[in-house]
């Protein structure tokens, strides 16, 4: 049975085809006579974080593909009151088809996957978001290859530069990096010393077949130089308000400005995978600028999960 918790957990050969998928199912949304692979199935979501385009796009996509969602907040079933990981893992398991799972710490979702006998999709974890990185991915082929064949789709990427700026030690950097190696681009990262990948990602990374797979750099205009995409996101993630005050002081020269976006190449693309706080981590004259791509970025959070999802059935039959 496959679980999607990782980047890493389709292989490099199996993403031509998601990709395609995706840009089929999306443009055939609507449509009549479209396969509803998740017939009959119940798909439960266990959010512990407020959400909006996770939440949103993952119901949708589920009932689009003939499922149904059942949204759990964590606080309203046992998992809050102290019912064991596993234990949930094992009576979800013997009701709905599969968990999707939005959370903080990491481990919970490979417990879940572990003990269950359903697929296992992380929708956001602390450590990585592999829904968002692929769809971000999949945004960025259909820019560079409209037209193509799915081989040619996914083939767009190699080769190609992103910088993320910011909180580089951050889930969304994190998952860049993972995802840009698998994808066969290259990857800088751009952001205070204090606030580079630790040592644990480092041989996270290297166990994943990807050692020194990324370069940091504390200067942002070198980070950004021969980039094809300006990515950031927010500095206070949830679960560190109580650092706020400091992140925006030591972070406020990684704003991604229009002098930044101006030092990458001349039609590099920005991206955010939202929410954005306008005047901290981005300019408004860089969300406004037509290079700007988050609300292609947002609408295909839902094209590629309802791929993911429909591989994820197609694999268990």
């Amino acid at each position: 049975m496959k679980h999607f918790l990782k980047e890493t957990d389709f292989e490099r050969a199996e993403l031509p085809k998601l990709f395609a998928l995706a840009r089929e199912l999306k443009r055939k949304r609507g449509q009549r006579g479209v396969p509803l692979p998740l017939k009959g199935q119940t798909w439960a979501l266990i959010f512990a974080k407020a959400s909006t385009r996770t939440r949103v796009s993952f119901e949708v996509g589920i009932h689009e593909l003939g499922g149904h969602p059942l949204f759990l907040n964590k606080n309203d079933i046992q998992i809050g009151r102290g019912e064991t990981i596993e234990d949930t893992a094992r009576v979800l398991s013997r009701f709905v088809h599969g968990l999707i799972v939005r959370t903080f710490d990491h481990s919970e979702v490979e417990r879940l996957a572990a003990a269950g006998s359903v697929p296992v999709i992380n929708a956001l974890t602390d450590f990585l978001h592999p829904c968002q990185i692929y769809s971000d991915a999949f945004t960025l082929a259909e820019r560079w290859a409209q037209g193509t064949s799915g081989v040619k789709l996914f083939g767009s990427l190699r080769g190609r530069k992103i910088t993320f700026v910011g909180d580089t030690a951050c889930n969304m950097a994190y998952s860049w990096v993972l995802g840009a190696n698998l994808f066969g681009m290259k990857v800088a990262l751009a952001g205070p010393k204090g606030f580079a990948p630790t040592p644990a990602f480092d041989a996270f990374l290297a166990n994943a077949g990807f050692p020194g797979g990324y370069e940091f750099y504390t200067d942002p205009i070198a980070a950004v130089r021969g980039a094809d995409v300006v990515y950031t996101d927010v500095w206070v993630s949830m679960g560190k308000e109580e650092e706020q005050a400091a992140r925006l002081r030591v972070m406020a020269p990684y704003a991604v400005t229009g002098k930044l976006l101006a030092a990458a190449k001349p039609d590099a693309l920005f991206m955010h995978c939202l929410p954005a706080h306008e005047g901290e981590e981005v300019m408004p004259e860089v969300l406004a600028n037509p290079r700007s791509i988050i609300f292609d970025q947002a609408e295909n959070r839902l094209h590629m999960q309802k791929a993911i999802l429909t591989q994820l059935v197609a694999q268990r039959r």
